[in-house]
């Protein structure tokens, strides 16, 4: 447990330029190494810390003690997936597409759609070649080579900018 005199043990050395060992000592590891790179912010913080070394003793018990009560914490931050989260009923393949191709300005590739609805890259390129055929999307080549499936309702300008016309 943290005590008044070794904390003033600790801030005696500042008074000849090592300052900041007590605020080590305390567990104020920022301030203090700030402390002694600075010569406790050049002697005001070492002024500081002799009138307040009381009260910062006192907090510093106070935290451990809290810690204590408390026990340790863990946070874990996670986010469901998106798969996880309850829906009334699973989406088709056709709605994943959809989906997909309306975030993507109205294009889709297979492995986009492998991706999203979890299934093999020939299933998809089925599935997509499907929708082609009965003219529901078209198979279309970006400026880039990459040949893509293009749902016409759901594209925007930008979108047809970057496709290759034949």
């Amino acid at each position: 447990m943290y005590s008044v005199r070794m904390a003033y043990l600790f801030w005696v050395p500042s008074l000849f330029g090592v300052a900041g060992l007590q605020r080590l000592y305390l567990g104020k590891f920022g301030t203090g190494i700030l402390y002694l790179m600075t010569g406790g912010l050049l002697g005001i913080g070492t002024i500081y810390d002799a009138l307040t070394l009381p009260a910062q003793v006192r907090e510093a018990r106070l935290r451990v003690g809290y810690r204590d009560a408390i026990g340790p914490i863990h946070v874990s931050v996670t986010r469901e997936p998106d798969d996880a989260r309850p829906r009334s009923k699973p989406r088709s393949v056709e709605q994943t597409i959809l989906h997909s191709a309306k975030a993507n300005g109205g294009v889709i590739t297979p492995s986009e759609v492998a991706i999203e609805a979890g299934i093999s890259l020939d299933e998809a390129k089925r599935v997509l070649e499907k929708l082609a055929d009965k003219g529901f999307a078209e198979i279309r080549v970006k400026k880039s080579g990459l040949i893509v499936y293009v749902i016409p309702d759901l594209a925007d300008e930008y979108t047809k900018t970057e496709l290759e016309d034949f």
